[in-house]
């Protein structure tokens, strides 16, 4: 005796797309802003992390400046560049009996980190003005690539902000 197989057809339901909602979608621009930042201030991409780890520290030594950048890449002069260039300052100078020298940040590098953090949660839009932002120049070819990728996350920084 044969057994008999029975085949169903194909199901006719359409599946649905239902897109799960995102609290953190900040760094979602990260690399746009990174390029921005880079190009406006004149900075390599050590820095802006150097800068972007003190920023929280508020108040550190070099112990602590050192021990992130064991992270990065080996640069014997990193902290003294960073001193050069004004942004790093001394807060405290060593007195008699202390062990270090306490330093902070200066105010033009707390008002890059706050302009960071403002333009990846999607507070500010990054300027389109050739005459404030060089990439808007168009000199090269990334800077035309990203000029579009500005532009877009422009125009989505300013759709949220007006619901």
């Amino acid at each position: 005796m044969r057994k008999m197989f029975r085949i169903h057809p194909k199901s006719t339901k359409k599946n649905t797309y239902r897109p799960r909602p995102r609290n953190n979608n900040f760094l979602k621009y990260w690399r746009v802003i990174r390029y921005y930042v880079k190009s406006k201030y004149e900075m390599t991409d050590s820095e802006i992390e150097m800068l972007l780890f003190l920023y929280d520290e508020n108040i550190f030594t070099k112990d602590k400046f050192n021990e992130f950048a064991r992270t990065m890449s080996w640069d014997k002069r990193r902290f003294s560049v960073m001193v050069e260039k004004g942004y790093i300052k001394v807060w405290r100078e060593r007195a008699s009996g202390q062990n270090s020298n306490l330093y902070e940040l200066s105010m033009a590098s707390k008002r890059i980190c706050n302009h960071i953090y403002k333009k990846l949660l999607q507070e500010e839009t990054i300027s389109e003005d050739p005459y404030n932002n060089k990439i808007f120049k168009g000199s090269n070819y990334m800077d035309k690539v990203y000029k579009k990728i500005i532009k877009s996350m422009n125009s989505n920084t300013l759709s949220r902000n007006d619901e």
